[in-house]
């Protein structure tokens, strides 16, 4: 109950301050730490991120800082893939979507150690953004990952949006994407043990609204740096499981 609870809190401070990286962070522990199955990590976590990225959107909305048709349009490109996905998921070898999730987590700690310098107001064509919504919802519906920390690089510099408004943007694609990927994976979804994703969802959800109060007082390179290093970790532990399978 208390990791439960820990790592809960950590998983919302990530999604409310930067906008993603939650569930990258959710599914490794899920897994190493409270005894899941890749398979039921992925489907808890998809739980966990909808509730807690919906929660953060209400706040960012309330600031002004979600651009509702964008977001609409960005998600819309990722719902079919999304969907599909999650069918998917559930005929893929654990060792398979480990080292997958393992790849993932990798790339999500390198662009949060080393950020590149974001092509703020840069609008691409509509074939570039709708490609990039697709391809974020796959990764959503394979891996369970809400993709939060591939959404708001792809909204400042594929749609072209403001870093801050990019954040608040994502939570909205994240959470469209995190629901259909569920839905997709109820049919032969593994069941969980709600006494754990109960207890995980309730603490990320508070730690979402402390997340975003908390972007304002630290620099976001701080940020970056803490989860990223802890997402190195988790697709170095996770790369090394899938070769050992």
């Amino acid at each position: 109950m208390l990791i439960a609870l820990a790592a809960g809190a950590v998983v919302g401070l990530a999604l409310g301050a930067l906008g993603g990286g939650g569930s990258v962070l959710a599914v490794p522990v899920l897994i190493y730490l409270l005894g899941f199955t890749p398979t039921a990590a992925a489907t808890a976590s998809l739980l966990i991120v909808l509730a807690t990225s919906a929660t953060a959107l209400h706040g960012h909305a309330r600031d002004g800082n979600v651009r509702w048709r964008t977001g609409a349009l960005f998600a819309a490109a990722g719902l079919v893939p999304a969907a599909l996905g999650g069918l998917l998921a559930a005929r893929l070898p654990e060792a398979l979507l480990t080292a997958g999730f393992a790849g993932v987590a990798g790339i999500a700690a390198v662009r949060m150690l080393r950020p590149t310098a974001p092509a703020e107001g840069v609008r691409r064509s509509g074939p570039a953004v709708a490609g990039a919504g697709a391809g974020l919802g796959a990764v959503t519906g394979i891996l369970g990952v809400g993709g939060g920390f591939l959404t708001v690089p792809a909204l400042v510099q594929v749609v072209g949006l403001r870093m801050r408004q990019a954040v608040g943007t994502s939570l909205l694609v994240v959470a469209a994407n995190a629901l259909v990927a569920l839905l997709a994976r109820s049919g032969a979804a593994e069941p969980l043990d709600w006494a754990v994703v109960a207890p995980f969802a309730g603490a990320a959800i508070l730690g979402a609204w402390d997340g975003r109060r908390l972007a304002s007082k630290v620099s976001g390179t701080t940020l970056r740096r803490i989860f990223g290093a802890a997402l190195l970790a988790a697709a170095a532990l996770m790369l090394l499981d899938a070769t050992v399978l």
